[in-house]
């Protein structure tokens, strides 16, 4: 992919993600009405894209409750500010095994694997603009837990995305993730341009250095959008270094909790840094019908 700066610029904010960060910060969204509240609150700062998971009210635990993604999606579209939805598909596909000796059975209690169409059936019932796609297989952060994509489900939900005219955003966490995407376009599972994350930094998979950015970079199809996020303190040099290797940028309490150091933020207050970076670097940050038109999205409501 030429490296050719972005002068027109979109900001997704993650909003809540589904990590333990719940009892980090007190500005970590927790009930569909606060979840939809810090969306609405950073699509004001500049957000012109939301990506939003959600969590047990009570508990903050990350959920997969098809009520709480109907209230949040009502609350949003209720409100008086335009933003694209972008619903997480990736619940559904964790397993924890047990300790090295005896790795089955598998941790129930940490365990969550379901069939392809309830992991794809709040998508079908909140129609949103975007959803993603974990493309891939990964060790993940904790010891026993992995983070299960295998090809066959990618494609059987791909194809139901497909069908239901929402657009996959795919999530890249290493340049293998990459690779198989450009298959699920090359088989007609998705449609091209593709829209793509690059997930910088979340062990373990791609490291958020210069040089892997640049592979995951270089490994993107001309004709496809990306985005790039890095978690926690990179969060902001690495929406500079997307805007200048050509992509968008993400941002929001999913990824990053603080504002500065000892300084717990905001989703609005991360996105209103951002929307500095950008506009620092001679950069336009452009709004959700931009959004729309770029990537070929259609706002719908929900089906009946």
């Amino acid at each position: 992919m030429p490296l050719t700066m972005n002068r027109e610029v979109f900001i997704t904010c993650a909003v809540t993600g589904s990590g333990a960060t719940q009892d980090r910060s007190p500005h970590v969204p927790r009930s569909p009405a606060q979840i939809a509240e810090s969306a609405i609150e950073a699509a004001r700062a500049g957000a012109a894209v939301v990506h939003c998971h959600v969590r047990d009210p009570e508990t903050g635990a990350p959920s997969r409750d098809l009520a709480l993604y109907r209230e949040v999606t009502e609350r949003i579209r209720e409100s008086d500010v335009d933003v694209v939805l972008n619903l997480t598909a990736g619940m559904g596909g964790d397993i924890v095994f047990g300790p090295s000796e005896r790795p089955f059975p598998v941790n129930e209690a940490g365990t969550d694997m379901i069939g392809a169409a309830e992991r794809v059936e709040h998508i079908k019932q909140c129609l949103p603009e975007i959803c993603t796609l974990d493309c891939g297989t990964m060790n993940f952060a904790e010891a026993d837990y992995v983070m299960t994509n295998t090809p066959g489900m990618l494609t059987a939900m791909g194809r139901m995305m497909t069908a239901l005219g929402v657009k996959p955003e795919i999530e890249a966490f290493d340049t293998g993730h990459l690779w198989y995407a450009k298959q699920l376009v090359a088989d007609g599972v998705l449609e091209a341009p593709a829209l793509v994350q690059l997930c910088m930094g979340v062990p373990w998979g791609a490291p958020d250095d210069l040089n892997t950015f640049m592979a995951m970079v270089n490994n993107v199809p001309d004709d496809w959008t990306f985005s790039a996020f890095a978690l926690g303190r990179n969060q902001m040099a690495y929406a500079a270094a997307a805007v200048l290797a050509g992509g968008n940028v993400r941002v929001g309490l999913e990824d990053n909790l603080w504002l500065d150091k000892g300084v717990l933020a905001t989703n609005a207050q991360l996105v209103e840094r951002a929307r500095g970076v950008i506009e620092g670097m001679g950069a336009r940050v452009i709004g959700p019908q931009e959004v729309r038109e770029k990537l070929g999205l259609v706002k719908r409501a929900p089906a009946g």
